[in-house]
């Protein structure tokens, strides 16, 4: 038996997705059926799982399909969504809405960040396509649970990285893995935005939305639109307070989200993931103010160390946010874009930010023929995963890649909050050197709340962990 509690831990959820022992009991895990379900139109049936915020968003993103069930634990964000789609059934606890698995094809996951797997999980043992808003999961463990829950199907998977599907990325991939500025050495990935634990005057000078300095000692009333005990999900209980919601406020707390590590991470450390072919560093390391045991920090740097990958030499890998800055940035190297990526090679530079690129020196490219295209331009980011869950095309962010993406994440924060160099293995999901890691790559879970459970969350009809 495995000497090593997480990765036995880990072991034993993954034999319970293959054996059937979190499926609901009956339940059986089958192919996907890409047009079961089609009308007239050739429309998916779509269960939408968080429909307020960022949810409303990619609601009207899949409004084009039959939306068939609506959840939100906010009810004036449900009551908006229904309004426009009335023929939806709705529900308050997305663990209800998995027992009309008969009536949708599909998820549309866009909880808070510390409800996503189980959502997540809960679609993809029922053979569900599955859209998940960025990040994937809460923590390193749930990230591998779902990338290899999701290998065991057939089914579409889409995180929701919307700039993945913009052509400036595109065309930058192009320019890395041609050779245009020769063997890269180095990628910095920076973000202007500091949200997190930070005074009131930072706070303000970042066009942050709250300012809080630790957590309040004053219980708020519960407004009465808002399920507060369903908002907490597998989070410890806590009494309600506006700090955490409406809104993104929640993101900030460890309890409930990773800061902006894993929000802007999600979109920026991207680039160079997609363009290097990255997947697991060997080694991280994290600076920035002394860590807060509950609130993520406003700025911080994270360096990443990923080894040699087919054609490309090891890569080292800095993530800046907040007041953190590149040298390259700081000594007018490059142009002080607020936020941006930096790739350094041995014949040059590339600067690229959401929009736009330069190769750099300017100079130096004046003549530089550009290799022809070899990624085709997406028909938007939704549409690929609308369009892979009705044919079996594939997609550009699905749970392979955006599962290796969320881990690497997750680890920049879990070296900040442990304050030293981290020696990573991959295969053990273990800090080689720092066993007292562990208790952040997994967390405990709420009474009554249980990953590796069905979508019922019915521990007298399930064999459990």
């Amino acid at each position: 038996m495995s000497k090593n509690p997480i990765r036995r831990e880990f072991l034993k959820t993954c034999s319970a997705f293959t054996g059937g022992g979190i499926l609901a009991a009956g339940a059986q895990l089958t192919a996907p059926r890409f047009l079961r379900a089609k009308d007239t139109h050739n429309r998916l049936n779509i269960a939408v799982i968080g429909s307020g915020g960022r949810g409303g968003g990619n609601l009207q993103s899949v409004s084009s399909q039959n939306i068939t069930l609506l959840c939100d634990v906010n009810g004036q964000a449900l009551g908006r969504a229904g309004m426009a789609h009335p023929k939806a059934e709705q529900f308050r606890d997305f663990r209800r809405a998995f027992d009309r698995s008969n009536q949708f094809d599909a998820v549309v996951v866009s909880t808070c960040e510390h409800t996503h797997a189980f959502a997540t999980l809960a679609a993809l043992q029922l053979g569900k396509h599955v859209y998940c808003e960025k990040p994937l999961t809460h923590n390193i463990y749930e990230a591998r649970v779902i990338r290899l829950a999701a290998a065991k199907t057939r089914v579409a998977t889409q995180m929701g990285i919307q700039i993945h599907a913009e052509n400036n990325y595109r065309r930058v991939v192009e320019l890395i893995q041609s050779g245009a500025i020769g063997k890269v050495s180095e990628a910095h990935v920076w973000v202007g935005r500091a949200w997190g634990l930070q005074s009131a005057e930072e706070a303000k000078a970042h066009n942050d939305i709250v300012h809080v300095m630790d957590r309040p000692k004053e219980t708020m009333a519960i407004p009465p639109e808002l399920d507060w005990d369903l908002w907490l999900g597998p989070a410890p209980k806590r009494p309600f307070h506006p700090v955490y919601f409406p809104g993104p406020k929640w993101y900030r707390w460890w309890d409930f989200g990773n800061g902006t590590m894993s929000d802007l991470g999600s979109h920026w450390n991207d680039l160079p993931f997609w363009a290097l072919k990255l997947k697991a560093p060997v080694s991280v390391e994290a600076t920035g103010p002394k860590p807060h045991p509950e609130i993520a920090p406003a700025s911080m740097q994270a360096t990443y160390e990923f080894p040699a990958r087919d054609n490309m030499p090891p890569v080292k890998m800095v993530w800046y946010q907040g007041a953190y800055k590149p040298p390259y940035w700081n000594d007018g190297s490059i142009p002080k874009w607020d936020s941006g990526v930096l790739f350094i090679g041995d014949k040059g530079m590339l600067l690229s930010d959401y929009g736009k690129h330069l190769l750099l020196p300017e100079k130096e490219f004046l003549d530089f023929k550009r290799p022809e295209p070899f990624l085709k331009n997406s028909i938007g980011h939704h549409l690929e995963w609308i369009e892979a869950c009705k044919t079996g095309a594939s997609t550009t962010c699905n749970f392979e890649y955006s599962g290796w993406l969320t881990e690497s994440n997750h680890l920049g924060n879990v070296a900040f909050r442990m304050g030293k160099k981290l020696l990573w293995d991959e295969k053990t999901m273990r800090a080689t050197n720092c066993p007292e890691a562990d208790r952040l790559i997994r967390r405990d879970y709420r009474k009554g709340w249980d990953l590796a459970m069905d979508a019922k969350n019915n521990p007298d009809s399930l064999e459990t962990l």
